[in-house]
């Protein structure tokens, strides 16, 4: 069926299958690839695997060298900050050789006895995969439930475990998110459970210690496919709370938690494009929303008996040039995280209104975020704080006395590395429609700008997510080789608000593409680098912003690295039966809706694909995938083969174990991380 020969790509056979829709028919000569238990389909990926592996294996030394130098960096045997929560202190720790980790604690004081809550490198003996995620402790410290994905769909089973005996219980919840909640009697969990063809967490059920999951009590059916749904207890340990969650809208419903039996309060009801969180403190709730056009939010409260909006009142105004975007509530403070001009600020103001002040940073390519502040009744704020060229640091904030305490540095080993032989800076680039776009860069202080120098580009820009400026013990082993690395902050994102995010969607979506453009033109023009040197990555959404690109503006990039890519957007638009698509519509548009069939059509990388030159390209993938199924960047690889004009390398890899967040395992995803930095570095001559 494929062509085999020495270093010879294979070449996935056309089966025309028509796609009509609003009277406009596509052709896809690769719909096929749809097919994850067809025989071709696993031949065919592992044809390109063989292929992929055929073409870099001149590299194959120089990827484990990259390997263990960016192992080597990471301190193997180490451990988390400890936090206080009930009367325990809660540890991760890692030890030497070891994948996975390992989760503690530690009762009253610090100097107690260990107590084992989990091996993880144990419990994943015998898997290709593992991840445990949503440990959640009874309030009598004597349970503990969680979630376990051995596969990389993230389809969880939840296990509860007896913490005083060790054994887990033979309850047993399939097709779960992974997290769960304790009511206070200790015996009732709530959880929420997956479509299983959509993946949508869309029903929240009741389960009663020692009993079949089968007869679990339904609690809430979320039958809107556009909303998500979750269940969580409040900071304040007082109230269970289901949450409702679309792009554009957000709707909850109040429990107390000492009555888990009795029905949950609706908050506030949905209204389309109303967004807002709640957080409740004594007699009131606190509400972070967009009410009255608060483009970048607004703090208003209520009491906890009157919740619907018309009783809630303003506490912190709306602010134009300033992003109101997380509240940590404390017993006599209220820690507001803020963004201005694309920076994170940390406000923190007693409730009593006698003080009210900012943390200090003086830096333009930082990353600030508040951090595990799991405790009410305490004048500590745990915060994170790296930059570009400085590693993370886990700060103890007295909010009191107004002094920190460095409870942890990120240590790099290896004796290389020093910050200040590290250069960043933020820049900013002009759009086609004037807009500035900034860019955050680093690079080694003796590497110098030229034509020659090499420069990697790296972006986002979807869904508000801000890829914010961050210090990467991985990517010192492009930077100690000459690169210069870029991180372009482009609309999609919320780097410079919510206005940012609003004009890189939807009918605005193409801004996110060709910021991203002008930002690299700027670079060249600006002598940072040459369309010879000049590279890009991005993953996920980013992969489509990679697609797009690649279609768009081929001659800018010698090489593209488009991991986990998002390319098939009208074809997965259309077909709501895939998991994500339903709820993504307020992102991309609905392309039952002939708008934006035509709008997404005039930009899906996958229906863009032309007769032309395209720069090296390396794809990645997970079989398993449950937000990019893996077909897509299976499918645009075959179609770039058939229609690229030049001989520019061309690679698919697929991870047939894992899904849309790579190989499990502290160590494994480093692997992948080596493969991208060989196929960049191999471009540009640089083998050692």
């Amino acid at each position: 069926m494929f062509l085999k020969k020495n270093n010879v790509p294979p070449i996935a056979k056309q089966i025309p299958k028509e796609l009509v829709a609003h009277n406009d028919v596509r052709i896809d000569n690769y719909f096929w690839l749809n097919d994850r238990d067809n025989p071709d389909v696993i031949d065919y990926l592992e044809q390109e695997n063989a292929y992929c592996d055929s073409m870099m294996k001149h590299t194959e030394q120089f990827q484990k060298n990259l390997f263990e130098e960016m192992k080597s960096r990471i301190k193997e045997d180490d451990e988390s900050v400890p936090y206080k929560y009930n009367g325990y202190w809660y540890i991760v720790k890692f030890e030497t050789g070891k994948n996975y980790p390992i989760y503690i604690r530690r009762k009253d004081t610090l100097d107690s006895q260990d107590e084992l809550l989990f091996n993880c490198n144990e419990m994943a003996e015998g898997h290709s995969y593992f991840k445990l995620t949503g440990i959640s402790i009874s309030p009598d410290n004597s349970k503990v439930s969680f979630g376990l994905d051995t596969v990389g769909r993230r389809q969880y089973t939840i296990h509860i475990k007896d913490l005083e005996t060790n054994e887990l219980f033979s309850d047993k919840i399939t097709n779960a998110t992974g997290s769960s909640t304790w009511a206070n009697d200790c015996k009732t969990l709530f959880y929420t459970s997956k479509n299983e063809q959509t993946l949508r967490s869309e029903k929240v059920f009741k389960h009663h210690l020692g009993t079949d999951s089968k007869n679990d009590k339904l609690v809430y059916h979320e039958k809107d496919d556009t909303f998500n749904v979750s269940v969580y207890k409040s900071k304040s340990r007082q109230y269970l709370i289901i949450g409702s969650h679309s792009t554009l809208t957000n709707e909850y419903q109040v429990l107390n938690a000492d009555t888990p039996n009795a029905n949950f309060k609706l908050f506030q009801e949905r209204i389309r494009g109303l967004e807002y969180s709640i957080s409740h403190f004594e007699e009131h709730f606190y509400i972070l929303t967009n009410l009255d056009n608060a483009t970048n939010f607004k703090l208003m409260k209520t009491n906890v008996v009157n919740t619907a909006i018309k009783n809630w009142k303003e506490v912190i105004p709306h602010r134009k040039e300033v992003m109101l975007e997380g509240i940590d509530i404390f017993k006599e403070f209220l820690v507001m995280s803020e963004r201005e001009n694309g920076l994170n600020n940390i406000r923190i103001k007693r409730w009593d209104n006698t003080d009210d002040y900012y943390l200090p940073f003086d830096n333009e390519t930082y990353t600030a975020y508040t951090s595990t502040n799991v405790d009410f009744d305490t004048s500590i704020l745990r915060y994170g704080y790296n930059a570009l060229t400085t590693p993370v640091s886990i700060i103890d904030f007295d909010m009191v006395n107004k002094t920190k305490n460095i409870k942890k540095e990120q240590e790099v080993l290896g004796g290389k590395f020093k910050k200040e032989n590290y250069v960043s800076e933020r820049i900013w680039a002009t759009a086609g429609d004037g807009t500035k776009i900034p860019m955050s860069l680093v690079h080694h202080k003796s590497t110098t700008k030229s034509k020659a120098t090499p420069l990697l580009m790296y972006a986002y820009g979807s869904y508000g997510h801000t890829i914010d400026p961050y210090f990467s013990t991985i990517r010192l082993s492009l930077l100690d080789r000459g690169f210069i690395y870029v991180i372009a902050h482009i609309r999609g994102s919320e780097y410079l608000g919510r206005p940012w995010y609003e004009n890189g969607k939807l009918l605005l979506k193409k801004n996110t593409f060709t910021d991203f453009i002008d930002c690299t033109k700027h670079l060249i023009a600006k002598n940072y680098s040459s369309p010879s040197h000049l590279y890009a990555m991005g993953g996920s959404a980013g992969g489509l912003l990679m697609g797009s690109i690649m279609n768009m503006a081929p001659n800018l990039y010698n090489g593209i690295v488009a991991q986990v890519p998002f390319v098939d957007v009208i074809t997965t638009m259309l077909d709501d039966s895939i998991p994500l698509t339903t709820g993504e519509y307020d992102e991309w548009g609905n392309p039952n809706d002939l708008a934006y069939y035509s709008y997404m059509k005039s930009y899906s990388p996958y229906d863009n694909v032309s007769k032309q030159n395209y720069p090296n390209t390396l794809i990645t993938t997970g079989l398993h995938d449950s937000q990019v199924q893996y077909w897509e960047p299976a499918k645009w690889a075959a179609k770039l083969r058939t229609h690229k004009t030049n001989d520019a390398l061309l690679l698919l890899k697929t991870n047939m174990d894992a899904g849309h967040g790579g190989a499990s395992g502290r160590f494994e995803s480093l692997k992948e991380d080596a493969l991208e930095f060989a196929f960049l570095l191999d471009l540009e001559g640089i083998s050692a």
